[in-house]
């Protein structure tokens, strides 16, 4: 497997998990260097390790481990709109966020799941793999360092229909252009 594959799944799962482990060091770094220069650290961080993902996968061989099956191929394709849902819901709000803690993150998980049954290689495995555990150690620490869970207020209906229909739009763009921005092609079963 490619060094440069493991080493930006480590430098993005510990740069992502930093703040939620390590709070008193975090809020004394930003003390020392101000939060400006803090955040600056933090994207050059998480984009040295977007690079070094891509460039690791790129140069990467891909052995299987098993043969997705066409129930695999749907499954994935079932999974990846509620993906969808959640990771919109947690930035633009919908009632979801009442029911899960974390939509964002489980959207993560959702989404290491599909990759994981439509694509059956090592390198999926790891790099899918990875943000799956990455998440759920996220959730963990998250929620150890916030404490207990305050529901958030409700909101309109409206706000989840918008939330689904963009979701729909997304989903309908990803189905039809992953061969484009991604260079692999989804395979129909």
């Amino acid at each position: 497997m490619c060094i440069y594959l493991i080493i930006g799944v480590v430098l993005f799962s510990f740069t992502h998990l930093y703040p939620a482990i390590f709070v008193t060091n975090r809020q004394a770094a930003i003390g020392k260097i101000g939060a400006g220069p803090y955040k600056g650290i933090y994207s050059l961080l998480i984009l040295i390790s977007l690079i070094l993902i891509v460039i690791g996968w790129r140069i990467s061989e891909a052995t299987y481990i098993f043969k997705p099956t066409d129930w695999d191929y749907r499954i994935a394709l079932i999974l990846m709109y509620p993906a969808l849902f959640l990771f919109i819901s947690a930035r633009a709000g919908s009632n979801i966020s009442r029911i899960i803690r974390h939509p964002q993150l489980s959207s993560i998980i959702l989404w290491g799941l599909a990759h994981i049954l439509s694509n059956g290689d090592s390198r999926s495995m790891l790099l899918f793999g990875a943000f799956v555990v990455w998440a759920l150690v996220e959730m963990f620490f998250l929620n150890r360092r916030d404490g207990d869970w305050q529901k958030p207020d409700s909101l309109p209906f409206s706000r989840d229909i918008k939330v689904a229909i963009i979701a729909l739009i997304a989903y309908t763009a990803l189905v039809y252009g992953h061969g484009y921005f991604s260079g692999a092609t989804l395979m129909m079963p």
